[in-house]
């Protein structure tokens, strides 16, 4: 018999891919796909675990929120608050806690890295603000555990805001049991280039680096913990037994720190005899030939690079600890070994310049990747360029990231936020309208799926 029941959801709200480090509205973004609610399918399986009924719904995509949530009339509300769409996001919780009274009220997100004790102090129809690694701290939670033992909260008390100690980070990741995905519809969620259902398997959390505008380090600790080859290979035949997906994110921070974890994940998966096809992200000075051919041979056909910028200054500002050479050398091993090169960049950091954007644009035509993003920066609180704002008044009106990382919120010492938003503009048609890449493209084309999907693409850049 069921404990209760727990709801789990992302709030109505353009769409926007709500995991902590990144937080992306896609509507103004190219070739950025609405991500399945990861996060949320690992706590709806963390409920299902502790004997709780389950229910996930990701607003974004539609619906009516509160006529489900009275019909459902939950015991707990989990939901994903995220920055650009903060207000929003906690409004709606406030709704629901009008709605129905009795409901007990849990939300997470990058915001409450910093906003934590002063959010339950100011809205008292919050019952929990989880900080950090949501997953055992639900557990407890939902486990009847004492709230002033439970690690990694903020609530509510006589009226008095209380905030226990952080949640260490999870060591062993393995412990976390697979997403629940049989709660969402896992079609809405596809590869932009070929319309096939994809789905997101995190296997690894952390970060050593802590770049400058990056919320990786903040949000999940700066040492590198993976999971086991033998874990992540049990959820991808899950996936491909149970849900037909072959079609795989494999999300971490940095996927290829550990070389040997790597080569050693690439190695079982062509063991295992699965046939699928995944993607990941890789920092521009930890790749070599070895390990994309072997990565090749187990399925990946697109790898991500935050590259950031094409002016090594730039590059020294941020904390990047990388060379423009270190990335022109891995994009050339990932060419050599056919797969496709997602390149990310970032406009708008405070010591941008007319020439240091002009770099870039030069250095990312260069590069000449399949598929590109030009970010404007975006100084989400908790990251250091957030604190630097603020020190150095770069500010212009107030902060709004309800356009993150398209419309620019601050301007920096020599450009203006107009500017900025401008000279982004200007990139993005500067690198996709060249003959060259659309001939490439088009002649990379395999079926009709991948034609429509760049054919919607290339309206959006023009609306731009």
């Amino acid at each position: 018999m069921s404990k209760g029941k727990v709801f789990l959801i992302y709030p109505p709200s353009p769409v926007l891919n709500r995991e902590d480090r990144c937080q992306q509205p896609t509507e103004d973004l190219l070739v950025i796909p609405p991500l399945p609610p990861t996060d949320l399918m690992y706590l709806a399986a963390i409920a299902e675990e502790c004997g709780f009924e389950a229910k996930i719904k990701d607003y974004s995509q539609g619906g009516d929120f509160l006529k489900d949530l009275k019909e459902y009339n939950p015991h707990y509300l989990i939901v994903n608050v995220a920055t650009p769409t903060f207000l929003s996001d906690m409004d709606w919780v406030r709704k629901a806690k009008e709605a129905v009274p009795a409901l007990k009220t849990i939300v997470k997100g990058a915001p409450f890295l910093t906003y934590n004790t002063n959010a339950i102090y100011e809205n008292t129809f919050l019952d929990y603000v989880i900080m950090g690694e949501p997953e055992f701290t639900l557990r407890d939670i939902l486990n009847g555990v004492p709230d002033n033992e439970i690690l990694g909260i903020c609530y509510r008390e006589n009226f008095q805001a209380e905030k226990n100690d952080n949640r260490p980070f999870i060591e062993n990741l393995d412990l976390i049991p697979f997403p629940a995905r049989h709660l969402v519809d896992n079609s809405k969620y596809i590869r932009p280039d070929n319309g096939k259902v994809q789905a997101v398997i995190k296997v690894a959390r952390g970060c050593p680096f802590h770049c400058f505008f990056c919320l990786a380090t903040p949000v999940s600790g700066s040492k590198v913990r993976v999971r086991s080859a033998e874990n992540i290979i049990a959820e991808i035949k899950e996936c491909v037994e149970k849900y037909n997906i072959r079609n795989f994110l494999f999300w971490s921070d940095i996927f290829n720190f550990n070389r040997e974890w790597t080569m050693n994940l690439c190695q079982k998966i062509i063991e295992s005899g699965l046939k699928i096809t995944w993607s990941s992200n890789t920092r521009a000075d930890t790749m070599d030939d070895e390990m994309a051919a072997l990565m090749y041979k187990s399925g990946c056909r697109l790898v991500s690079i935050g590259v950031e910028s094409g002016s090594q200054e730039m590059l020294d500002h941020i904390g990047k600890k990388i060379t423009l050479d270190n990335i022109r050398n891995t994009v050339k091993i990932l060419k050599k070994n056919k797969i496709k090169i997602y390149n990310y960049f970032v406009i708008g950091l405070p010591w941008e310049t007319e020439k240091t954007v002009e770099e870039t644009v030069k250095f990312a035509i260069e590069l000449d990747s399949n598929f590109i993003s030009f970010y404007t920066a975006t100084p989400l609180p908790g990251t250091k360029f957030f604190s630097y704002v603020m020190l150095n008044h770069l500010m212009e009106g107030n902060l709004d990231f309800r356009s993150a990382y398209y419309a620019p919120v601050v301007k920096s010492h020599e450009l203006s936020k107009e500017r900025i938003f401008e000279l982004h503009k200007l990139a993005v048609k500067r690198f996709y309208l060249r003959p060259k890449f659309i001939l490439k493209t088009i002649l990379s084309l395999r079926s009709f799926n991948e034609f429509k999907n760049y054919f919607k693409a290339g309206l959006s850049l023009l609306r731009h």
